[in-house]
């Protein structure tokens, strides 16, 4: 039986729950990371979400935090086109185009550098690749794992307000490092005036270590060391939660796998 739109409004599935506890829907679904809040706005507006059994259609609908969310089949096989990308990004690229005249990490996606381990995806076009944009940042003199999509839950996952994934890099140094060092880049230092969270830390050889973080300030790692009295010659991102770098090749990319995403 086809089901009626309803105004949330009027629901008296919604109208019976206390004002002090309702949320916008949006924002729930952004929370229960079933997409972004710009996303669930575009399923919202067009009719792609129930709440309850209804269907509601209207922006700016406010629920309690204990309804039941669901996707319409439409709005799952959006999702499901939406693209999502592993770049091993080389030295010398920036992550955004800036003023002055770097290359960008996107230029490096073209489907020949595609890796010939990638899962099965469609060739890149203009149409297909809008809204495709990296997320977070890594700085041009690093490499490394670098993360591109259209999927807001994904780019929820990394770099979210409330996320705390872990961010595994290699990082080497200039100089042999002592235990004091090791330990006080694990915990204890400040940046712009703000304690930094406990930080992984595990050496590979005297001038090598392998560091963990679950935040990302500007040029973190970096700045760490310096702090510690050591000098990075090479910062390599290796890991994000779950999704690894592997041996994909400096400048090729691939499509992330399903059990990749979150």
């Amino acid at each position: 039986m086809r089901q009626a739109k309803i105004n949330s409004k009027q629901s008296p599935i919604l109208r019976k729950k206390t004002n002090d506890s309702l949320v916008r829907l949006s924002k729930r679904m952004s929370e229960l990371s079933i997409c972004s809040r710009r996303e669930a706005d575009e399923y919202i507006s067009q009719g792609m979400v129930k709440v309850n059994g209804e269907i509601i259609s209207e922006l700016g609908t406010k629920i309690h935090p204990d309804d039941k969310i669901e996707l319409l089949k439409a709005a799952r096989s959006q999702q499901s086109q939406k693209l999502s990308i592993l770049l091993h990004k080389p030295v010398g690229y920036v992550s955004h185009k800036t003023e002055d005249d770097y290359p960008t990490a996107t230029s490096l996606l073209k489907n020949s550098s595609q890796s010939d381990f990638s899962p099965f995806g469609p060739k890149l076009n203009r149409d297909n690749t809008y809204g495709l944009a990296p997320v977070g940042r890594l700085d041009i003199d690093s490499r490394g794992l670098m993360l591109f999509t259209q999927d807001g839950r994904l780019a929820k996952y990394v770099i979210g307000e409330d996320s705390d994934v872990e961010k595994e890099y290699e990082v080497t140094v200039d100089s042999k490092m002592n235990l004091t060092q090791i330990q006080r880049l694990k915990f204890g230092l400040e940046l712009d005036g703000k304690l930094l969270k406990r930080a992984k830390v595990s050496p590979i050889n005297d001038h090598s270590f392998r560091m963990t973080l679950t935040e990302g300030r500007k040029r973190q790692i970096r700045r760490m060391c310096e702090l510690v009295g050591l000098n990075v010659v090479s910062l390599k991102r290796t890991r994000i939660g779950k999704i690894h770098l592997g041996h994909l090749k400096e400048g090729e990319w691939r499509y992330l796998k399903k059990n990749e995403l979150p």
